[in-house]
């Protein structure tokens, strides 16, 4: 059987969102599994390496150009699809900040845009070697780790920003990807909403004064349009649940559906066919100041924040936003 066009696309989502959900936890038991067998010996030696290789994520992971090529995210960036825009020129051998919005679900259109290239970065801002940090508890989980690594992924922790920002650049500029909103975030995102969770999180912005980094703002129009979500409101026992849930695990239990895969009328966890477009911003200079003090922060967040705002209202009509739709900073 020859698969068309719109089944390959569909099959590559599917296997990303299947990976995103299932893939740490199904190696994990597969490896308490194999100890109970007579290829106990497979399990103990990648117990083994992976005590050696414990730090790898801190210092900037371990990269596959070959993986990111795969063709598989051609057809999944075709899917929805995926588009990146660009307002400004980015001089190579820069040091800058992406503030990625919204977080989503799964955070497509930054997988897309910036951990994979099939969209095109690195022909749009030549010179600008990318890095997306993510939750650093994921790079504790077995085999899962060495995907995110070989996927160009680090850990969103203070060791491994400071090495992409301060160490050796490669001959190119450090473009880091940080999702400002993280998993808190993601308990607003749903259809016609566009909710950041901000206003308290400067912490990238005295990193951006540490390392005399530029902040440059991105939002992703169609992000919270592709899975549909029971958002709970604010103070309700389901909504402290989720809290709990996140602090204790570092990852917030969102109830979401999407389609089905064979019936696209059906519940399922296919994400819904909805254009995703991410707009990169122009970047806002920040002085280098190892020590900045709050009274910096402060300025130079309330900067972001108004730029992140100006660059939503500039090209929401052209991306399918009513216009008395706007930004709601938590």
């Amino acid at each position: 059987m020859i698969l068309g066009k719109k089944q390959m696309e569909a099959l590559s989502v599917y296997q990303f969102v299947l990976t995103f959900l299932f893939m740490g936890i199904g190696f994990t038991l597969l490896l308490v599994y194999l100890l109970f067998t007579w290829l106990w010996s497979v399990s103990v030696l990648y117990l083994i390496w992976l005590y050696l290789d414990w730090d790898t994520p801190q210092k900037g992971g371990r990269r596959s150009e070959w993986m990111k090529g795969w063709k598989i995210w051609e057809h999944m960036r075709d899917y929805y699809p995926v588009k990146l825009v660009k307002t400004a020129e980015l001089p190579p051998q820069g040091k800058y900040i992406f503030g990625y919005h919204p977080h989503g679900i799964m955070g497509i259109g930054c997988f897309c845009n910036f951990t994979m290239n099939p969209v095109g970065f690195s022909r749009l801002f030549p010179g600008l070697r990318v890095t997306v940090a993510v939750l650093a508890g994921l790079f504790r989980i077995p085999i899962y780790r060495d995907y995110l690594m070989s996927a160009g992924v680090c850990p969103v922790s203070r060791e491994s920003l400071d090495f992409l920002l301060s160490g050796p650049g490669r001959g190119c500029g450090q473009a880091v990807v940080i999702v400002v909103g993280g998993a808190n975030e993601s308990l607003d995102c749903r259809p016609g909403e566009h909710c950041l969770t901000l206003r308290k999180r400067k912490g990238f912005v005295r990193l951006a004064l540490k390392h005399g980094a530029s902040l440059v703002p991105v939002y992703s129009f169609g992000e919270n349009e592709i899975f549909s979500q029971v958002v709970f409101e604010e103070g309700s026992r389901a909504r402290r649940l989720q809290r709990a849930f996140k602090t204790l695990m570092g990852f917030s239990p969102c109830l979401f559906w999407g389609r089905g895969l064979i019936w696209p009328h059906s519940w399922g966890l296919l994400p819904f066919r909805k254009p995703v477009t991410t707009v990169v911003g122009r970047p806002i200079p920040v002085p280098h100041n190892p020590n900045p003090t709050l009274e910096e922060v402060n300025h130079y967040h309330q900067l972001y924040m108004e730029a992140i705002e100006e660059m939503f209202e500039e090209h929401k009509a052209s991306c399918g936003v009513p216009p008395n739709k706007h930004l709601v900073f938590y």
